[in-house]
């Protein structure tokens, strides 16, 4: 008997780490959404996913501030710009995964390949706080590294390659997740806020 999952296509990630040599933040998502869903080549891509608007509401007060509404779909170019200012480090905790529904779902995701996390923090110094914005991502990061998950809005401290670190959990940035926009902004607010971003 084959297991249904063995048909099932690998896919790479196919967006490189952005990393500013600032970095005191690296935020950790799942996996890009199919390209089918992308609306611009960079992370948290899907026209319908709320990060870019709640980074909108904690940076400038506005939560249109980074929307392309137009063209349907973000200000790149202003979202790097002010992911470099501030010190805020993206990719996610797969590198390879079977996407075993045509959706964005982390459910329906079987990882195949963990990102190296350490690996990825020696290219930035001066990271001491990892964000997840996801279940997925923080169940794959606190299994690894014997973390305790904390309670939403708050961090868990471990330690990595003898640097201290603080995990976060924050509201995941899909609408799939029953939370308004503004009560989510109010937990990526208070982050920053700590870490002084």
């Amino acid at each position: 008997m084959h297991d249904k999952n063995d048909t099932v296509p690998i896919e790479r990630h196919p967006l490189e780490p952005f990393l500013p040599p600032n970095a005191r933040l690296l935020m950790l998502g799942s996996f890009p959404p199919p390209r089918k869903r992308w609306s611009m080549d960079f992370f948290y891509p899907n026209r319908t996913n709320m990060m870019w608007e709640i980074f909108g509401e904690v940076f400038y007060g506005d939560s249109q501030r980074l929307v392309d509404a137009e063209h349907k779909t973000f200000k790149q170019a202003d979202i790097e710009a002010l992911l470099n200012r501030r010190g805020i480090a993206i990719f996610d905790t797969a590198t390879a995964v079977k996407r075993l529904s045509a959706n964005a779902s982390d459910k329906d995701l079987e990882v195949v390949e963990k990102t190296d996390i350490a690996a990825l923090l020696e290219r930035i110094p001066q990271c001491h706080d990892i964000v997840c914005t996801g279940q997925k991502s923080i169940s794959v990061l606190a299994e690894d590294y014997g973390v305790t998950i904390p309670k939403m809005g708050e961090y868990s401290t471990f330690a990595i390659n003898g640097r201290e670190m603080r995990l976060w959990r924050m509201p995941s940035s899909s609408r799939a997740y029953p939370m308004p926009l503004a009560q989510k902004a109010v937990y990526y607010r208070k982050m920053m806020e700590t870490i002084t971003i």
